[in-house]
């Protein structure tokens, strides 16, 4: 029987198609089942940035299929972190939740030559993010 996540995590960018996707795409590989992954944006593009789905399949990730959302109040709601990158203010604030926020350039626009150095800062990132939530263990069941 599969466990439950041990967490997740909402990546938020304004357009949802580009940083949070790329997020997402590394967040899943990187901890497959263990972690709940969601992206949205406060005003998300019609389809992931072409530059950036390349950029991942370099890596071997493949992010082609996804689709940019829009950001609700109850997508925040259920998630344990909530990174933003670049939403401003749009982004609700729920207690209880772990909120980051990662300066990150916006490759909206920008070729694949200049979006792999902002895909491996987002590798960087998610590496420690998935060290954190594995040393945090399983939320507990006791509150």
């Amino acid at each position: 029987m599969p466990s439950a996540p041990t967490a997740s995590v909402l990546f938020v960018c304004v357009h949802n198609a580009g940083r949070s996707q790329m997020a997402a795409g590394f967040l899943s590989h990187l901890a497959g089942d263990r972690v709940e992954v969601r992206s949205a944006g406060s005003l998300p593009g019609d389809r992931v940035n072409p530059a950036a789905v390349e950029a991942m399949r370099e890596v071997g990730i493949d992010i082609s299929d996804r689709q940019p959302k829009v950001l609700t109040p109850e997508a925040v709601q259920a998630s344990d972190y909530v990174i933003t990158m670049g939403c401003g203010d749009a982004c609700p604030v729920f207690p209880g939740r772990t909120y980051l926020d990662w300066a990150l350039e916006d490759p909206a626009g920008k070729g694949v030559e200049s979006v792999r150095p902002i895909r491996d800062a987002i590798r960087s990132r998610i590496e420690a993010l998935v060290a954190e939530i594995d040393a945090a263990g399983p939320p507990s069941t006791t509150d």
